[in-house]
Formats: C-alpha cells, sequence, structure tokens
C-alpha cells in the first residue's frame, strides 16, 4: 500500500516513514504544504498522513483543496494541537482520523490499516478474504484449506501487493495500476516486474487464486485459493 507523509520536522518524519516501511508501506515524503498539496492530487495514494503546522502552505488548507477537487483519498491529520476545536475543523475540513503528538507509532500504524479497510468496505478488525488472512503485523497471510491451515511468510513488496489485491477482489486491477500502490515515487517502476510477484503468489496460494485478464490486468479470485 502507497502512503504519503506530510511533515516538516524531517527527523521524525525519517522515524515514522522507516517505521511504516518495515510494516509494509511504500512511503513518499513532503515537507511542505504546496509541495503535499501536488503529490497528494497527482499521486494514487491509499493513506495520507498530514501534518497541519508547515510551512507556507499549511495543513488545513492543503486538505480543504484536496476535498474541493474531489479526492477521497483517507486523511489522518499528525499535529501537536490537541484543542478539541481544532479537531472539529479537521473533521469538518474532511480528515478521517486525528492523532495528537507525541504518539506512538503502533497507534499510529493501526489508525492507518483501519482507515484503509473501510475505505474498502472491510468493517472487520481484520483483512480476510475468503480461505486467506492477512496478519498485517506480521506480514503474513494464512490459508485455511480443507479443514488445515497453513501460514506463508511474504516478501515486502509480496505483502503490499496481495494487501491491495486482497482490499479489491473480483476487481480487474491493470499492471501499471499494481505498480503505482506497490513502489514509493523515487522506485523504478516496471510493470513486467508485478508479473514476477503474481507468479510468485500464485504458486504459494493457488494457480487460480490470481487470474489473468489479456490486455486489461489482472484480477485477485479468493475462490481460487487453494487450487494447487
Amino acid at each position: 500500500m502507497r502512503l504519503l507523509l506530510v511533515e516538516d520536522d524531517t527527523a521524525l518524519s525519517a522515524t515514522v516513514a522507516d517505521f511504516l516501511r518495515s510494516h509494509g508501506y511504500a512511503v513518499d515524503l513532503a515537507e511542505d504544504g504546496t509541495e503535499a498539496a501536488f503529490l497528494g492530487s497527482s499521486e494514487p495514494y491509499d493513506v495520507i498522513v498530514l501534518d497541519l503546522g508547515l510551512p507556507g502552505l499549511g495543513g488545513m488548507q492543503v486538505l480543504q483543496q484536496w476535498r474541493s477537487s474531489g479526492i477521497t483519498i483517507p486523511v489522518l491529520i499528525l499535529t501537536a494541537r490537541g484543542a478539541w476545536h481544532e479537531k472539529v475543523d479537521g473533521f469538518r475540513a474532511g480528515a478521517d482520523d486525528y492523532l495528537t503528538k507525541p504518539f506512538h507509532s503502533e497507534e499510529l500504524l493501526v489508525r492507518l490499516q483501519a482507515l484503509v479497510r473501510r475505505a474498502h468496505g472491510h468493517a472487520g478488525g481484520e483483512l480476510q478474504v475468503g480461505p486467506l488472512r492477512l496478519d498485517e503485523e506480521r506480514q503474513r497471510v494464512s490459508i485455511h484449506c480443507a479443514g488445515q491451515e497453513k501460514t506463508i511468510e511474504l516478501s515486502g513488496v509480496e505483502f503490499r501487493l496481495l494487501k491491495y489485491m486482497m482490499l479489491q477482489p473480483g476487481k480487474i486491477l491493470s499492471a501499471s495500476q499494481l505498480v503505482e500502490h506497490v513502489y514509493d515515487y523515487n522506485d523504478e517502476k516496471e510493470s513486467n516486474v508485478i508479473e514476477v510477484y503474481i507468479s510468485r503468489l500464485r504458486k504459494r496460494l493457488g494457480k487460480s487464486a490470481i487470474l489473468t485478464r489479456r490486455g486489461q490486468g489482472y484480477v485477485f479470485n479468493p475462490d481460487g485459493v487453494c487450487d494447487h
């Protein structure tokens, strides 16, 4: 999953980014409101962490610009301001969640996971589709086949790719779309690399777990899991 972290405190930003990357996110960074406004309106992020106290264009203004432009990406506001009326202003501007500094990284993580799940219509506390249950904390997936459970450890790219596809079962996802949600802004983005990871996931989950739609893309097929 791809995330935009907007924070002008470079030390905090680096620490949070490293933590989120270690938990399966491809993270892009922005240090001011102008850059944040551009990235948030031009890149297909799955979730955004937005600090309010930014130099130049303020975080609240950035959020208002996104929402007035029809951008519905989930946004978690991260700020040192804890007054209740400021939280109300943030929610009215279109924020989806609010976290006050200082904060625990684990709390930020679980809030982000919940935002992404809800944005895709998954209300539960974990992501489960068909016989697959994704462990977001350990970046692994459990498969229930023929009354038995098997746990598979995933690489960072495998985890991001599978999570994105599990959030949208049955939907055709193009290779370029998958690339945009699996890699960050500075990564080399080659759609043929996705084919390699799709092949790996098929071998581990079942040959029909991910279907190919020629000329269109790929479809996550929960009914094909366990089909070896």
